[in-house]
């Protein structure tokens, strides 16, 4: 009789382990000067299966569940920075910057890819048939425009920053999400119809693209408007908790079972109530003091314990050259917008170093090609590259955006004397703060 997991291993022995080797190892990046997330990935790595061997591999392949509670948290709380006075003083800057750096990522990681994998097929002995070229490096390169701007959010957490450069990262990674699944499904299409499926048409995937993300934000609408509704009557902090938690969870489960991006639902939601309500510091303070440490923590282990060393290495040529297309992707397509958009000087110089992150939703969008019957001879090494390419950018996404935060003096306070400074030179710059 087969066993389930729980049986198996003690679930909360290695919870506990999890957030008593996260917040050590958080602490000993502190000391060497790195943000607390690069610690809590790295004692993912190493307690993973192939290093240490501490969290058994069933419980990672078992761990959507907690997984999925830290990103209710994580992605409420990126909508919640969405607020739209602050953002209008950036003028259409996210819009732009995140439409050319989302479609230059993707067409620079697919055209490299594609011209590289005969070379590639041979290093790695791979032995893939010509014919699986061209749909590999376009759905890698669709899985590799999202950011995720969690890294970030961490990063703004732990330093207190505040600015323009802080708001456009968070701004792009939140609506890079939007756009992914956009660029995904015209690449799934596209791809069916080379290997010989039953490709919608273009027409139709658009329409089903843009139908996923409409009906996600109407219900992120709806349940921000129902947490409003009832959070107004409840005094008590504790309590609210409850609520906001409640609606977060009914907000995921409801787009999950309708097959929407629940990602992008809780987002909206979000963002929705930082828009609309008369205290909108309640309803995200409350979530920041109980419970913000304790989702990184868990989120950002269980991350890096998702890395199989072995898989990493096979697949290393591709990783390192999905990797260097990515990131020259990034800061290309970033730099375009923000001077096609006008953007403020820090914007320019040091937003590309915040999108480096990627995470989150690409992961779950790997795992759709996996379980797609026409993508089977690539399936496998899509999702080894992505696993390895994500837990790679997220350890070193932190490190850039804090370089990225610090140089652009928007951390704590040498922010305020900053933006003080620039106040007063510049009539339309960032005024910091709410």
């Amino acid at each position: 009789m087969t066993q389930g997991p729980v049986i198996d291993f003690n679930v909360i022995l290695l919870f506990g382990m999890i957030l008593i080797f996260g917040y050590i190892a958080g602490r000993v990046a502190n000391l060497f000067k790195l943000p607390k997330v690069t610690g809590y990935i790295a004692a993912g790595i190493l307690l993973e299966p192939s290093f240490l061997n501490v969290i058994p591999q069933k419980f990672i392949d078992h761990s959507t569940v907690i997984s999925n509670f830290a990103l209710c948290v994580i992605t409420y709380a990126i909508g919640g920075s969405l607020f739209f006075k602050r953002i209008r003083k950036l003028g259409n800057t996210i819009w732009v910057m995140t439409l050319f750096e989302s479609i230059i990522t993707f067409l620079f990681i697919s055209a490299g890819l594609y011209l590289a994998l005969p070379l590639l097929n041979r290093l790695t002995g791979m032995n893939l048939e010509p014919m699986y070229f061209l749909p590999l490096a376009v759905i890698a390169g669709s899985l590799g425009s999202p950011t995720d701007p969690t890294p970030t959010l961490a990063v703004k957490e732990e330093y207190k920053a505040e600015g323009p450069v802080t708001t456009t990262i968070l701004g792009i990674g939140a609506f890079d999400d939007a756009m992914g699944i956009i660029i995904f499904s015209l690449g799934m299409t596209v791809c069916t119809t080379l290997l010989g499926g039953a490709g919608q048409g273009i027409g139709r995937t658009m329409v089903g693209a843009f139908a996923q993300v409409g009906f996600s934000v109407l219900v992120g609408v709806f349940f921000a408007l129902f947490l409003l509704l009832f959070g107004r009557k409840v005094k008590d902090t504790g309590v609210l908790v409850v609520v906001i938690l409640g609606a977060l969870f009914a907000c995921f489960g409801v787009a999950e079972s309708l097959k929407l991006d629940e990602l992008l639902a809780t987002m909206t939601m979000g963002c929705v109530v930082v828009n609309l309500a008369k205290d909108e510091e309640r309803y995200f303070i409350s979530v920041r003091e109980y419970l913000e440490e304790m989702v990184f923590v868990v989120f950002f282990v269980i991350a890096g314990a998702h890395l199989e060393l072995d898989v990493l290495k096979s697949c290393l040529w591709i990783v390192l050259v999905f990797v260097v297309l990515r990131v020259a992707g990034k800061i290309l397509g970033s730099s375009a917008g923000a001077i096609l958009s006008g953007a403020q000087a820090n914007v320019k110089k040091y937003t590309a170093f915040g999108l480096i992150p990627q995470g989150g939703i690409v992961v779950g969008l790997a795992l759709l090609v996996k379980q797609a019957p026409s993508f089977t001879p690539i399936s496998a090494i899509l999702l080894n590259i992505i696993l390895g390419t994500t837990v790679l950018f997220e350890f070193l996404g932190p490190l850039f955006t804090e370089v990225a935060l610090k140089r652009s003096k928007e951390v704590g306070s040498e922010a305020k004397v900053y933006h003080q400074h620039v106040k007063k030179q510049h009539a339309q710059a960032w005024g910091g703060g709410k």
